[in-house]
């Protein structure tokens, strides 16, 4: 029941930060800091995520191909992992759980102290004050930073390629026009949309639902990790099933 009652306190969550995006643009100021926080904060590790994910993609990829595929398919290979898969999925994963705890042990702190009641008792809205900002800065910057996360990995793997594994600047970048589809592209930004509102929601709703002081936002912070990271990966299956019917069944 417990699980039920969770789903419940979430769902109402959503429906009022959806309900308040008309009001978004007063809130404008707080947004703007918060895809400022998100991007500058989460950049470094990104792009050193990326370049060695972009790396081993490419020498996991040439090994196999190495005896059997012309290696003009490795820069394909890269192209369409990282695009599809690669990019998207770990920038969530690194973005959202350094986001979510830090939206989690925020709001949770401003909960057990009993900030938020204050709010309320001043006519100010918590959800539309503090949720509604880091949820719209969460969908709209995460295409950003996957733009950015798909770039350095794909750089990643050519710099690899070409000094380890021997293959021209030349013949990778000829790999990576090869089989190029916009659908590739649309349904990995496509999916970045749905892992930012996740990723937000994670930490908001740990963060309003937080009990039992310190000890509680410490169980708060660590739910809203784990949440986030087993979301983007059943939330990644689902929107990949529906785009591939969606842009590819014609």
């Amino acid at each position: 029941m417990e699980g039920f009652a969770g789903l419940g306190r979430g769902f109402v969550v959503l429906c009022g930060i959806l309900c308040n995006l008309g009001v978004v643009w007063k809130r404008r100021h707080e947004t703007v800091e918060q895809m400022h926080i998100l991007v500058v904060g989460s950049l470094p590790l990104v792009i050193t995520t990326a370049a060695f994910t972009g790396a081993i993609v490419a020498v996991q990829t040439g090994y196999q191909m190495a005896a059997y595929v012309p290696m003009i398919f490795l820069g394909t290979v890269v192209t369409k992992s990282v695009i599809l898969e690669m990019g998207p999925v770990l920038a969530a994963l690194v973005v959202g759980s350094r986001l979510s705890a830090n939206y989690a042990a925020e709001l949770g702190t401003m909960k057990v102290t009993e900030q938020l009641d204050a709010m309320e008792i001043m006519a100010i809205e918590p959800i539309q004050y503090l949720g509604l900002p880091r949820f719209v800065a969460a969908v709209l910057m995460m295409p950003v930073i996957t733009i950015i996360a798909d770039s350095v990995a794909m750089m990643g793997g050519l710099v690899v390629s070409v000094i380890t594994l021997d293959v021209t600047v030349e013949t990778f970048t000829a790999g990576m026009r090869l089989f190029w589809e916009v659908g590739d592209v649309v349904t990995g930004l496509g999916k970045t949309f749905f892992f930012g509102g996740i990723i937000a929601m994670s930490g908001i709703y740990h963060g309003f639902n937080t009990q039992g002081g310190a000890e509680g936002v410490g169980q708060a912070t660590m739910q809203a990790v784990v949440g986030t990271c087993l979301s983007v990966l059943v939330a990644d299956y689902i929107l990949n099933t529906i785009f591939m019917q969606i842009i590819f069944a014609g």
